[in-house]
């Protein structure tokens, strides 16, 4: 399998990338930076340079053609400030979304985040409300689409701590924390699984094995 991940030299994606190429698949991360190349080749895919805040539908779509999936993981990052949120949480999003369509790729898992479907409570950080109205609205962009095969994954607050293998994978969870190491392992099950396709799952650290959750959440 072919799989194509924005956002490829960031920590879900690179344990994704590792994932992928240890079963023999072929995993491509897009990155903005040229310097973050070597991260994706040690992660074992192949980097793609491109810059989502500035490419056209066209020119990502070239990148993705032939391939035989696409998973959005990237992030404007905790440091950034409310206008890229807005350019990569939301409108890169979309782009890769529609980027998907044009190149004839139909599976797309989105790496997306909890609370986003409602309004922002009145106390949140002003940032961090811009980030789940932009987080929420490219999932409903996503949501519409009839001609793609889309799975979106929430994880809860994610830790480094070593995987366990397990989780609690829902529509509704609650809220919790979650390994990388976990999310990337649900990532891969999602790929695998068909009838994931058009489902809207929230993850987080659980004591149910990847495969059976994964199985069990999309029945």
């Amino acid at each position: 399998m072919r799989t194509v991940i924005a956002g490829g030299a960031g920590q879900i994606a690179q344990r994704l990338e590792r994932l992928l190429r240890s079963r023999g698949d072929t995993p491509l991360g897009l990155i903005r930076s040229p310097q973050k190349a070597d991260l994706v080749q040690e992660a074992g895919a192949e980097p793609l340079v491109c810059d989502l805040e500035s490419a056209s539908v066209e020119e990502v779509s070239e990148l993705l053609r032939g391939a035989d999936a696409a998973v959005f993981a990237a992030g404007a990052g905790p440091g950034s400030g409310e206008a890229r949120k807005e350019t990569v949480d939301r409108a890169a999003a979309e782009l890769f979304t529609d980027a998907s369509a044009r190149a004839g790729v139909r599976r797309l898992l989105v790496v997306s985040a909890m609370g986003v479907d409602g309004e922002p409570p009145a106390e949140a950080d002003p940032v961090f409300a811009t980030y789940l109205r932009a987080k929420g609205a490219a999932d409903a962009a996503v949501r519409a689409r009839t001609d793609l095969d889309w799975t979106i994954l929430r994880p809860g607050r994610l830790t480094d701590d070593p995987g366990t293998g397990r989780v609690e994978l829902a529509a509704h969870t609650g809220r919790s924390e979650v390994t990388r190491d976990d999310v990337a392992a649900v990532l891969l099950a999602l790929l695998d699984e068909p009838l994931s396709v058009g489902h809207t799952l929230e993850l987080v650290n659980g004591d149910v094995p990847v495969a059976e959750a994964v199985a069990a959440a999309v029945r």
